[in-house]
């Protein structure tokens, strides 16, 4: 009985889990370049029940076989997924959109590449992003919306003179008739090992990520006055909710049964003993 109430407990918990992710979802449905997560359960080893029969007319035992039992179902880490989101017009020069063209399938994996902005954190790291969502701060610096700098290729912050300023598709912002610096664009042919940090950060698993305007059969487009939407798919994101909190419900009540039966275990077998 007690393994059954375990079962029924860890399916509690990885609904709950999987309810947090979900709802997490939903509520950066409109934050740009946001990349919804995703996960799968999986269940864990079956057990294989054996009852020991004593014999009493002979020394020993035989055991006959009763049958499998799953021990319970988990849920496996939730990874982001990296389909790039629709991509609105937003007429502000400060907004930038990263449109993937043509790029290369990572032959392991079976995924497609990605490319990210590149930013610089507060303690002087470089991370990577999808939402273009920038501004400029007092200082004249290409920063994120949280006031995170915007880096160039070289990996330097950007300042401009004013929001009177152009990017081209290849990423060069071009202030009057000068060129003043490129965008950072960096590349990653496995996106899944990136980590998920949050505010729509992630950080390289393995030191900094290539630049991505030197990787060969890397097509992308960098294209001002647009940003990319998140990824949730907001009705499927609430269908499967609502599925999570069924089955949710129905292992409470499976727990609830049990509950019970322990009770009159001890209430009632116990005192006719």
């Amino acid at each position: 009985m007690l393994r059954g109430f375990y079962t029924a407990a860890s399916g509690m918990l990885t609904q709950q889990r999987k309810t947090e992710m979900l709802a997490n979802n939903m509520a950066n449905a409109q934050t740009p370049g946001f990349k919804a997560d995703q996960t799968s359960l999986r269940a864990f080893p079956e057990m294989l029940l054996q009852r020991f029969d004593q014999h009493e007319n002979r020394i020993g035992t035989t055991t006959k076989t009763i049958g499998s039992l799953n021990t319970g179902v988990y849920m496996q880490e939730a990874q982001p997924k990296f389909r790039q989101g629709d991509i609105k017009e937003t007429n502000l020069s400060t907004d930038v959109a990263l449109l993937d063209v043509n790029l290369p399938t990572n032959p392991e994996t079976g995924l497609q590449s990605s490319v990210f902005f590149a930013v610089e954190n507060n303690n002087g790291e470089t991370r990577y992003t999808r939402n273009g969502n920038f501004t400029l701060d007092g200082s004249g610096y290409l920063t994120t919306a949280s006031g995170l700098y915007i880096l160039d290729q070289q990996g330097n912050r950007i300042q401009l003179n004013s929001e009177q300023f152009s990017i081209n598709e290849e990423g060069y912002i071009t202030e009057g008739n000068d060129i003043t610096a490129r965008l950072g664009v960096s590349y990653s042919d496995n996106p899944m090992r990136m980590v998920k940090e949050g505010d729509g950060l992630f950080r390289a698993e393995n030191g900094e990520l290539a630049d991505a305007y030197n990787v060969n059969g890397v097509q992308f487009k960098t294209q001002q006055g647009f940003l990319e939407q998140s990824n949730v798919d907001a009705a499927q994101t609430m269908t499967a909710m609502m599925t999570a909190y069924r089955t949710f419900e129905a292992n409470q009540k499976i727990l609830q049964a049990y509950d019970t039966s322990l009770q009159k275990t001890v209430n009632e077998v116990g005192r006719i003993g």
